[in-house]
């Protein structure tokens, strides 16, 4: 190894009891190791087209709705990864927050993240959700250790249920 620089490990964490587990878990793992706490956030959301019970699409939001919306979002994105981060420098990591816009979908914008940073690994909690509910929902663990070419740590959140 020599004198290459640590690479960083990139945690996921969006506050749930899940992600603190999986942060816990790096810590324990990866003692010193600097960490990017990534909180990922979806844009757009006041956009997505409201039906009501009948099925017919309700009014557009408001422009101006969807940019309160979406900066309300960021905002809550930064806080939830800047806790992250203090609570990973409690447990002794190099901790630096980033809340990052998802263009795709949070597995993807987790790869992203990890290629531009050259991360060592992965770190991610697993929620429990499995059979039908995962095929419809989709698994950012699952596609993390389909697509990841690093090391990917999937870390099973105490309470999840066994597959």
């Amino acid at each position: 190894m020599g004198t290459d620089p640590v690479k960083p490990v990139v945690i996921a964490f969006d506050g749930s009891d899940a992600s603190r587990v999986a942060l816990e878990q790096a810590a324990d793992l990866f003692p010193g190791r600097p960490a990017i706490i990534a909180t990922v956030w979806e844009p757009g959301l006041a956009q997505v087209a409201i039906y009501d019970t009948w099925g017919s699409m309700g009014m557009p939001p408001d422009p101006r709705t969807v940019a309160e919306v979406d900066r309300a979002q960021r905002e809550h994105a930064r806080s939830v990864s800047g806790a992250g981060a203090e609570l990973a420098k409690s447990l002794g990591l190099a901790a630096e927050p980033q809340a990052v816009e998802d263009e795709v979908d949070v597995g993807d914008t987790l790869l992203a993240i990890a290629e531009k940073a050259d991360a060592g690994a992965i770190v991610v909690g697993s929620h429990g959700v499995t059979g039908l509910r995962s095929h419809l929902v989709g698994s950012v663990a699952r596609k993390l250790l389909a697509h990841c070419r690093r090391p990917v740590v999937v870390v099973r959140h105490r309470e999840a249920e066994p597959e």
